[in-house]
């Protein structure tokens, strides 16, 4: 059967939508500290206190302006912009934040893929609102970030991962592009060939002595000369470039919180009433850790009120919870701090996260006791 040429399939039957926070950590900093939004602002530490060594983590926008860029050096970053405000990364609070806005996306999918502290995957194909359009989610997610954390992000819509990665870095900040199955090509033969995963600094002067300067021009080569000239990327590109990639979300199965909430028909109007709530709440959060067979040190209460607003507060503890008398003790100390019941309360939810296995104890160790002889 040989000279017989197979078409390419291409699968356009999933929704999959790429969420990047918008300069994540220098957006923490500023949420945290509004006057810093009002400078260029770089996440490393200040060169004159290093000797000149260390690199950008990110940088705002206004910092951006004048050419700084993460992975850049401190050092260059300071020569680019002298006035800038050079802070120190807080990498504990970056990954606590990161951590609320995968809860958010836990409410919508169970199909997550973490890319990195500020941006992951999500397949919405099937989503736990049953909503048809991935667009619609993708739009919720972004008001429940900026509503719950006070973050911005930008998201992509597409069929598959690439795509909805390429979507997402198109309009930042605050972005929201969808590429459809019938766009898909149209879009890919527009880009600069260094917008394409995978084609880095050395492979763009290849492409370029080859005559590939855009999507429309990789378009136009054949699968054998990419793979010879390009190998298994070659391989890759010829396919992304018609818009087909085919690599699933990978979910990691690692629970990272277990959690319980309840909506109400007919709102909460008593201290009782959420009191109640909350003890039944921390009973089942205690049976599903016992099934996981984890516990953890970080306890949220999330509490929607009749107009929808939606408060989350959380505590972490210097030890272990996984009982329902600890949960719910801790539970309602938090609600003790929210309060609001002249609202009407809507729904209540109980988390537990910065989970363990129930093997990891706090063990403290007798090192300075005087053995016995």
């Amino acid at each position: 059967m040989a000279g017989l040429v197979f078409p390419l399939k291409n699968d356009t039957s999933r929704k999959i939508i790429h969420i990047d926070m918008d300069a994540f950590f220098a957006s923490v900093e500023e949420r945290d500290d509004p006057e810093l939004a009002r400078h260029p602002l770089v996440i490393a530490r200040h060169p004159s206190d290093t000797g000149g060594k260390g690199v950008v983590t990110t940088a705002n926008y206004k910092a951006r302006q004048f050419g700084i860029h993460s992975a850049m050096s401190a050092q260059k970053a300071y020569e680019l912009c002298p006035e800038a405000i050079f802070k120190p990364g807080d990498h504990e609070k970056y990954r606590r934040v990161s951590s609320q806005v995968r809860e958010i996306f836990a409410r919508y999918t169970d199909m997550i893929e973490p890319v990195s502290i500020d941006e992951a995957y999500l397949d919405v194909t099937k989503n736990k609102l049953a909503h048809l359009s991935a667009i619609k989610v993708a739009r919720m997610i972004q008001q429940d970030i900026w509503h719950e954390v006070k973050l911005t992000c930008s998201a992509g819509v597409s069929y598959n991962k690439f795509l909805a990665k390429l979507a997402s870095d198109y309009q930042k900040p605050r972005g929201l592009t969808v590429i459809t199955p019938e766009e898909a090509v149209a879009f890919l033969k527009a880009l600069p060939i260094e917008k394409f995963h995978g084609v880095g600094k050395k492979t763009v002067p290849k492409m370029n002595e080859l005559g590939i300067f855009t999507g429309a021009e990789l378009y136009e080569q054949s699968e054998m000369t990419l793979i010879q000239e390009f190998g298994k990327m070659g391989y890759s590109l010829y396919r992304k470039v018609r818009g087909i990639h085919d690599a699933p979300v990978k979910v990691s199965r690692e629970r990272k919180s277990v959690g319980k909430e309840h909506t109400y028909g007919k709102p909460l109007t008593t201290e009782e009433e959420v009191l109640t709530q909350l003890r039944q709440l921390a009973e089942k959060v205690e049976g599903a850790l016992r099934r996981v067979q984890r516990h953890g040190k970080t306890v949220v209460v999330k509490i929607r009120y009749a107009d929808y607003t939606t408060v989350t507060r959380r505590a972490t503890l210097p030890y272990y919870v996984r009982t329902k008398e600890e949960l719910f003790f801790q539970a309602k100390q938090i609600w003790e701090e929210i309060g609001g019941i002249e609202k009407g309360i809507r729904l209540v939810g109980v988390t537990l996260t910065n989970l363990d296995p129930i093997a990891y104890e706090n063990i403290i160790l007798p090192l300075f006791e005087e053995r016995s002889n």
